[in-house]
């Protein structure tokens, strides 16, 4: 089945959640210390992620014409209503602390990164699942994590992770077709790179440094499209 992997990867990140649920009754200080070291280690992955690009210079640009973009269209309250719709229609007994706050994070945290494009990919084309698999369980862990903290809102962002995992997967043919395989591997390095330093907001975020509206840098994985695209070809 060529969303096997996508399907397992959804179902862990609802596992996690379920089970970080059980934990939400810690201590707030732990629970604040809890979220302090979860914040530095999601901080710790984006500037891991940020230092793969072969070209600093598209992540700039791309970062500065993703906020603008995202800024004008204000993709961060329009995701956040989403949460907060969400929220106003769970039982009181279930609605956490932070549920859009939680299907936010978790969403930017699962979906940006260079594993959900190749694992998708490799499920479209080679019906080799081991990537997604391998993510489904990082991810699993890290719903656990968050959910504990950041309430059950965490466990709606397997629905964003299940829908963009799935596109590539069922258009990776099609995209084997028409993109150059260098494209697609320059592509994928600048956009782990460029959604390295989103992800690194989130921590700071998660920390308290920040109150970066990161959902508003979101349009710079599609310039960083645009970008790599034209430098490919000039």
């Amino acid at each position: 089945m060529v969303l096997f992997g996508t399907i397992v990867n959804a179902l862990l990140i609802i596992i996690g959640a379920f089970i970080g649920r059980f934990l939400h009754n810690i201590p707030e200080r732990m629970k604040e210390t809890v979220m302090y070291g979860i914040g530095l280690a999601v901080a710790v992955i984006g500037i891991q992620m940020s230092f793969e690009s072969t070209q600093i210079l598209i992540v700039i640009v791309s970062i500065v014409l993703g906020a603008v973009l995202g800024e004008w269209i204000d993709l961060d309250a329009k995701v956040n209503q989403l949460g907060q719709w969400i929220e106003s229609k769970m039982p009181v007994s279930n609605k956490g602390p932070g549920i859009a706050q939680g299907f936010v994070t978790a969403t930017l945290i699962f979906v940006v990164g260079s594993m959900a494009i190749i694992g998708a990919i490799d499920s479209g084309l080679r019906n080799d699942h081991d990537v997604l698999v391998t993510k489904g369980i990082i991810d699993g862990f890290t719903a656990i994590i968050l959910s504990s903290t950041l309430g059950i809102g965490v466990i709606f962002s397997a629905v964003p992770v299940f829908l963009y995992q799935g596109m590539i997967t069922l258009f990776s043919t099609q995209i084997s077709q028409f993109i150059p395989d260098e494209l697609l591997a320059f592509f994928i390095t600048e956009m782990t790179a460029t959604g390295g330093l989103m992800i690194l907001a989130i921590g700071l975020n998660l920390i308290g440094l920040t109150k970066i509206r990161v959902a508003n840098l979101i349009p710079g994985i599609l310039v960083v499209g645009i970008i790599v695209t034209i430098v490919h070809f000039s």
